[in-house]
């Protein structure tokens, strides 16, 4: 099994420009060189004794790339750290994960005042100093450094990258070289990406799917990469243009913010082919292609390796895919471990036993989950009775391909029914003037829940209530139980660093927290403005969240995984 280490030596005498930034170019062969100084510096700046881990707290740079390569010669692991996180939580990931180094940009210094980071070297890059440590090194090659922890192998950690999640402090997933190659190589094979592709990564590097789904295909197939510091909607095509971007990765609502871009004559003059990631709705996946020209492929990998779906030709609308290739994926009731009854559809499409269908996804076959750093509580967790398990919920319709329906941290069971949030989504999302949805479970004053959605609208509408209860009345796969009871307005979705929704921030601020909110009052055809007067007990549940749902098979959520590995 190759190691990424062997990938970034391989870059060694390649003359063809392999890293693109603004006006900043780099061959393959600067780009290995700039590794194995850094990878020599490493080994200079880490105790002897300690675990080889460094964090990285930069923006998408070329250091990052750099300390990235750096780190997979050098034998060591790299903690991307999230610049969202603020005071105790940032502290708390670069000592969680053991980093006795830390690189990071001038702009980032000021997450750091007050902080306490004992045994932790701050490296500034941009800076004199860092110039003077990388000097010495200059002339390094590649494989020349010894390794910290021993020879380099496929087993050898190489990222611990957090995953989010909704309670509890993130935890960090590991990611050998081994797997990190494979997944490179996998997606190179599925996409048939090659040397003359240039990648475009504007998803931020320290998050897994920008690492695992762009940086590795991208250094196993030789191709170029370019960088955005941070997604920009508004330069996402000038960007593709100006570097020949041909691949790119998108996670959470970064296609909802370039659909709502002004149209342009010239959306279709690049060179892009195929977007790969997760999220996107099929509505928007049609309009991306339809206005962009685009194919947008919606992958699910979790982002700790233990189960991943494939999208194959013939898969249905709305389905991700069968089981990759090694996976024996099943939907069970958690209750039981039971397999679930496969999905049975109407006409129309809609689903008409989620409440048997809906279960969690797990994989039943030896799988390439590799543990959390320092947590055996979320090991086990995951390794419940040998199989790997998704904490997501899914259904699997008769042919056996799989339809994403929430994760089990969010759920709706309305009238003991449980509903697809992701469904939900997918349907509001045709509603013209919508730039973003979100579909949650608010609990029912008198038992289960009831569904609200919220909506962000194109700038300078309003929301037209009577328009949308005629939309949702001619929606055919509209279930009568699908339909939201509460319809909040923002003006944004709240989203983390990596553009997912935060839809738990939107069900633990309940009903009166900002934003107009309308509703549908039991057996009325249209929606008006909610007040505390409508809902008895309404306002003792703000904050409540989803908390006193117990059952484990109902829907929703940020939608499928495949942030990590997607």
């Amino acid at each position: 099994m190759p190691t990424v280490s062997e990938y970034v030596q391989r870059q060694w005498g390649d003359r063809r420009t392999g890293l693109r930034y603004g006006d900043l170019e780099l061959t393959h062969h600067e780009i290995a060189a700039g590794a194995a100084a850094r990878a020599a510096l490493l080994a200079e700046l880490l105790p002897r004794g300690v675990e080889p881990h460094l964090g990285v707290l930069l923006d998408n740079t070329p250091e990052f790339p750099l300390w990235l390569g750096a780190a997979a010669l050098a034998g060591a692991a790299v903690a991307g750290i999230n610049p969202t996180r603020r005071g105790p939580e940032l502290a708390r990931d670069i000592l969680h994960t053991e980093c006795r180094v830390l690189v990071t940009a001038h702009a980032h210094l000021p997450l750091l005042d007050g902080l306490q980071l004992p045994g932790v070297r701050v490296v500034v890059t941009g800076t004199e100093e860092y110039a003077r440590l990388l000097a010495p090194f200059e002339g390094a090659k590649p494989g020349e450094v010894e390794a910290a922890a021993g020879p380099v192998g496929p087993a050898s950690r190489l990222l611990l990258y957090f995953t989010s999640g909704s309670t509890g402090a993130p935890k960090a997933a590991i990611c050998t070289q081994g797997r990190l190659a494979a997944a490179g190589e996998s997606l190179v094979t599925h996409f048939g990406l090659g040397r003359d592709d240039v990648h475009y990564i504007c998803m931020p590097l320290f998050h897994g799917n920008a690492v695992i789904a762009n940086w590795a295909p991208a250094l196993v197939a030789g191709a170029g990469v370019a960088l955005r510091d941070r997604f920009s909607a508004s330069r996402f095509l000038d960007d593709v243009r100006a570097h020949g971007a041909t691949y790119f990765t998108y996670v959470g609502r970064a296609v909802q913010y370039l659909l709502a871009t002004p149209a342009r004559p010239d959306d279709r003059e690049h060179g892009l082919r195929i977007g790969f990631g997760t999220e996107a709705g099929a509505v928007d996946a049609d309009r991306f292609a339809e206005r962009f020209g685009v194919r947008l492929v919606e992958g699910y990998g979790s982002s700790e390796g233990g189960a991943a779906i494939q999208r194959t030709p013939g898969t249905p609308a709305g389905a991700i895919g069968r089981a990759a290739p090694g996976g024996d994926l099943a939907v069970v009731d958690p209750e039981t471990g039971r397999e679930c009854e496969r999905a049975r559809f109407d006409g129309a499409g809609r689903l008409l036993n989620g409440g048997a269908a809906i279960g969690e996804l797990v994989n039943r076959a030896p799988n390439p989950f590799e543990g959390y750093w320092r947590n055996p509580s979320a090991d086990a967790e995951r390794r419940r009775g040998g199989w790997y398990w998704t904490g997501d919920l899914f259904y699997r319709d008769a042919d056996g391909f799989l339809y994403f329906a929430a994760r089990t941290d969010d759920r709706i069971r309305v009238d003991s029914e449980n509903l697809a949030a992701s469904m939900i989504e997918n349907i509001l999302a045709r509603w013209e003037g919508v730039t973003g949805v979100a579909v949650y479970a608010v609990p029912d004053p008198v038992t289960g829940d009831q569904v609200m959605a919220a909506l962000s609208l194109r700038e300078g509408l309003d929301f037209d209530p009577s328009g949308f209860a005629e939309f949702l009345s001619a929606q055919p796969d509209l279930g009568t139980k699908m339909a939201p009871r509460f319809v909040r307005v923002l003006a944004g979705l709240p989203v983390t660093a990596t553009n997912k929704v935060r839809r738990g921030v939107l069900r633990e601020e309940g009903f009166w927290s900002g934003g107009p909110v309308w509703w549908r009052p039991p057996g009325a055809p249209g929606y008006r403005p909610l007040t505390p007067a409508d809902v008895p007990g309404a306002r003792g549940l703000q904050g409540r969240g989803n908390r006193a749902i117990s059952h484990a098979r109902s829907a929703s959520e940020d939608g499928a995984g495949g942030a990590g590995a997607a």
